[in-house]
């Protein structure tokens, strides 16, 4: 990655090994099950502490799309090798 303007950048790299458990993620969520991340959703779009204040951001907080009109469904986890 280069960074072409006259900006510092800030990255962030995280990693370990999977999650024993399968989890759901949609947008910027991530939970054990549908209901979960529909919570999120809502404690996102109605600003509560869960998630901080965001400090230095010129704009509103960025809002959360739609749900898909499905049930959000775990992700496998990758075999182990």
């Amino acid at each position: 990655m280069i960074n072409e303007s006259d900006k510092t950048a800030r990255m962030v790299l995280l990693g370990g090994p999977p999650f024993e458990e399968e989890i759901v993620m949609w947008w910027n969520f991530i939970g054990r099950s549908h209901p979960d991340i529909v919570r999120a959703r809502e404690d996102w779009a109605n600003s509560s502490d869960r998630f901080g204040a965001f400090e230095g951001y010129p704009g509103d907080r960025l809002p959360a799309p739609a749900l898909p009109n499905a049930i959000i469904a775990p992700r496998g986890n990758p075999p182990r090798r």
